[in-house]
């Protein structure tokens, strides 16, 4: 990081190695804060965050699912979010939302607890090492869990230890990432992404059933695949059709569009990239450098 950077903390600026919060912290013993991932990209106008609104909102909503007040509306969130890759003069990078119980007592009560959120912006690249090639997957012993033990639509930080689990499992077996599946056995998602996949040139992805976040990029996928005259279908997806689908892909904010070339050590495919990822791949690609005016309502610049 060239420039000195900051982090955006309850209404002020913070420099970035300072923003510091005790050991004790509520969200950070009990995992009951809510987050989110946004990012911007680098146009020939400027950085530009990618469907700000939509990703506010998530925020908001993941708050509200799980009760916690923010003591502040999408709107201020959204003029802090701007603030922030202001401030730290970023062309492209990732920005975490996050809203925590700043409180230092011991106890699982969030009651009467201060709320706290902050924002950080800071430079990513890709995600996976091997994003362009694409990236090998297992199934995971480990189910996703469902809306009986935890809100699977909220990003909530407790919920990723079952993600965290999931991709520990996956990496130390030799694969890339995990699959997870429903309680009843259907895809659901991978610890971090969402998954689609590709049969007969129809675009498949697993349905809100099926126990799922419901991801900005995988809603920008399924809107960009129509428009360019795809078939696109959300339902209940059987584990073997992973198996025998003609290409598989995982998409999200970090992983963006990431190639799956084989899952349980069957190949997908050709083993390569396929024709329509590649094509909905570079789609997104334009879109989010501001290279396709008709989706420049998804952008937000700065």
């Amino acid at each position: 990081m060239a420039n000195k950077q900051y982090v955006w903390m309850d209404n002020k600026f913070i420099e970035f190695g300072k923003a510091n919060v005790h050991l004790l912290t509520h969200s950070l013993q009990y995992g009951s804060g809510v987050f989110e991932g946004i990012r911007a990209y680098s146009t020939d106008k400027g950085p530009a965050i990618f469907r700000l609104g939509e990703h506010s909102r998530r925020f908001m909503r993941s708050a509200k699912i799980v009760g916690m007040d923010l003591g502040m509306g999408q709107r201020r969130i959204e003029e802090a979010i701007i603030s922030i890759v202001k401030k730290n003069r970023l062309q492209s990078c990732y920005i975490r939302p996050f809203a925590f119980y700043n409180d230092n007592r011991i106890g699982l009560s969030v009651l009467g607890k201060k709320v706290s959120v902050a924002i950080a912006a800071l430079e990513f690249g890709n995600y996976f090492t091997d994003k362009d090639k694409g990236i090998r997957c297992k199934i995971s012993s480990w189910q996703r869990m469902n809306s009986y033990v935890l809100p699977p639509e909220a990003k909530l930080s407790g919920n990723y230890a079952n993600s965290i689990l999931a991709s520990l499992e996956a990496k130390l077996s030799g694969s890339d990432e995990a699959i997870l599946l429903s309680p009843d056995g259907y895809v659901a998602e991978g610890p971090g992404e969402n998954i689609f996949l590709v049969e007969d040139g129809r675009v498949l992805t697993p349905s809100k059933d099926s126990d799922i976040l419901l991801g900005i990029t995988r809603d920008s996928m399924l809107k960009i695949a129509e428009s360019m005259g795809l078939e696109t279908e959300e339902r209940m997806i059987h584990r073997e059709e992973l198996y025998t689908c003609d290409e598989a892909f995982f998409t999200g904010t970090a992983a963006e569009i990431t190639p799956i070339v084989s899952v349980d050590s069957r190949k997908i495919g050709n083993g390569k990239q396929g024709p329509i990822t590649k094509m909905l791949a570079d789609k997104f690609s334009g879109i989010v450098h501001g290279k396709e005016s008709e989706y420049a309502q998804w952008l937000t610049y700065v």
